[in-house]
């Protein structure tokens, strides 16, 4: 695994900090730091060869395929990053330049849904795992759901089986309500989804 003390040397103690008003989230290990801030569409290039890896590597996590996505056009993924509707926001964690992790979020328009938003997307390339950043992607995502007007609860699906994903989101809060049996036909046969959801007016890990 890569080290990442050559990033971020010399900063204090163990801390995490939520800005607002810069929409990043500072979150240091030690004599480490790591950089998680919203996208917006000028990352589009970088967040479509993060997700390519993705659907070609953990194809058990998605449901699309990189054949599927990569014939979409950079105006497609550059949407995903900053909807003009407002309805898709994603969460990026670099190291240095390069785009290492990433999670987004979906709401909805309509009236009798607009208090859910959707976990979707979460991916870390494969040398940065095991260092808290999909923590502290998920965190960030949920800091600003909880700061949007109307959003009381958050859902996700992960696949069964992934025990070291639904142990991060059980430890933020989040609880299983059910499983999707055969959700998706991957090389290696059907996977079931569990589904799982976070009510936000209660404090997450």
């Amino acid at each position: 695994m890569r080290s990442l003390a050559p990033i971020m040397a010399g900063l204090g103690r163990l801390s995490c900090l939520w800005s607002a008003d810069r929409g990043d989230l500072f979150h240091g290990w030690g004599l480490l730091q790591m950089n998680v801030h919203m996208l917006s569409p000028r990352d589009a290039a970088q967040y479509r060869q993060v997700m390519l890896h993705a659907y070609g590597h953990a194809a058990d996590a998605f449901t699309s395929t990189p054949q599927e996505r990569a014939a979409e056009s950079l105006s497609w993924w550059a949407n995903r990053l900053g909807s003009v509707d407002g309805l898709s926001v994603a969460f990026g964690v670099r190291a240095g330049d390069a785009l290492t992790g990433v999670l987004a979020l979906a709401f909805s328009s309509r009236t009798k849904t607009r208090h859910k938003a959707l976990l979707v997307g979460m991916y870390l390339m494969p040398d940065w795992r095991g260092q808290g950043l999909a923590r502290a992607l998920t965190r960030a995502a949920l800091a600003h759901a909880q700061a949007r007007e109307h959003i009381t609860v958050v859902q996700l699906e992960v696949t069964e089986g992934n025990v070291a994903a639904i142990a991060l989101y059980q430890s933020l809060g989040f609880q299983s309500y059910g499983v999707e049996p055969m959700a998706v036909l991957t090389p290696t046969g059907y996977r079931n989804k569990v589904h799982m959801w976070l009510e936000l007016n209660r404090p997450y890990g």
